[in-house]
């Protein structure tokens, strides 16, 4: 896919206000490591994730997005007029029906003409919506639009602990299926992308190229979708050896076809922002692709696996620290379970 036409006018991310270290989550976990005689410590040294946040009780994925959104919205200088697409990206969603878009689409003030729905695509959501939205734009369908997400992993991890400490049955073997799952944290982060008309100095998006591999899907699944936002309670299973190194030979298998659409050789690219699983997955994914991991923005270890926000938030962080400066070019790596990979292209503007 190419574009030209489309630029990323403004980022917006909210950081959820509760820090949960991994230490904290293994004291809570005593009663399963006493039992399997587990060494504490473990959970930060095989991930890398030193940190999380989670959400005040009562947040929904709407409120949480809605203020990344006001944020991206304000930043952009755009008349919200303008702005006549909306899509929910997230993993978490305020119920089954209607679409959280239309919540988020109200309390934002857009106007009564946007197209507004939600996209599903596990980690891949948030993208998958810009993606959506850019194609609206290079077609001439809309001005501008907004995609954004607001993803909570407390619902997750609570539930996991209580299944550890409390099913018996589990065993030094069994319980790496659910450790995957305490390296989820929250947050929202929101992207406004524009018609190069009405934003002449935004960053441009230059295209990106997708694979898929849906014999993988069943490497991490659900066990139910039985409610949602702050009522829901799934327990994840996750064959996280597998799902790595499938994962990273996934992105191996898009980068050649990346680069190719860019017109890009790997060391022309300055900066790159990845959805951030842990420490592992990021090395390995690196030396699979063979791009030098220095030019990565890292995130994981203060904000854990935040879903579909991950790659997004990391890169309106990196942009905001200095990560990238005008006439970069800039690569966007973004791997889903399912499995599927996303990586996009940006050449960074001057704003």
């Amino acid at each position: 896919m190419r574009y030209k036409n489309v630029r990323l006018a403004s980022f917006g991310y909210e950081l959820a206000p509760n820090v949960v270290t991994s230490a904290d989550l293994e004291e809570r976990l005593t009663p399963l490591y006493d039992r399997l005689r587990l060494p504490k410590g473990r959970l930060e040294l095989m991930t890398g994730i030193r940190e999380r946040r989670f959400w005040n009780k009562g947040e929904r994925p709407s409120s949480a997005a809605v203020r990344a959104g006001e944020k991206a919205l304000r930043a952009s200088g755009l008349d919200k007029e303008v702005v006549k697409g909306l899509c929910h990206g997230a993993v978490c969603r305020d119920f089954l029906e209607p679409a959280t878009a239309s919540v988020e689409h109200h309390r934002l003030g857009l106007p009564a003409d946007a197209m507004i729905f939600d996209v599903s695509n596990a980690c891949l959501g948030l993208l998958d919506g810009m993606i959506l939205l850019a194609n609206m734009i290079e077609l001439g369908q809309i001005p501008a639009g907004i995609a954004l997400a607001g993803e909570m992993g407390e619902s997750l991890v609570e539930a996991t602990i209580r299944h550890l400490n409390d099913d018996q049955t589990l065993t030094r073997q069994s319980v790496k299926a659910h450790f995957a799952s305490l390296t989820i944290g929250s947050g929202a982060a929101a992207v406004v992308l524009a018609h190069k008309d009405l934003c002449p100095d935004g960053h441009k998006l230059l295209g990106g190229a997708v694979r898929c591999r849906s014999e993988h899907s069943a490497l991490c699944a659900s066990d139910q979708d039985t409610g949602f936002g702050a009522t829901a309670a799934p327990l994840m299973s996750t064959d996280s050896e597998e799902l790595l190194h499938a994962g990273c030979s996934l992105a191996a298998e898009t980068w050649g076809p990346f680069l190719g659409e860019m017109g890009w050789a790997a060391d022309m690219i300055d900066a790159s922002f990845t959805h951030q699983v842990g420490a592992a997955h990021r090395k390995l994914m690196y030396r699979s692709i063979g791009l030098p991991e220095e030019k990565d923005f890292e995130t994981v270890s203060f904000l854990g696996n935040v879903g579909s926000v991950s790659a997004p938030i990391t890169l309106a962080l990196g942009a905001e620290r200095g990560h990238v400066k005008p006439g970069d070019k800039v690569a966007v790596l973004g791997i889903g379970s399912g499995l599927n990979c996303m990586m996009l292209g940006i050449e960074w503007g001057g704003r």
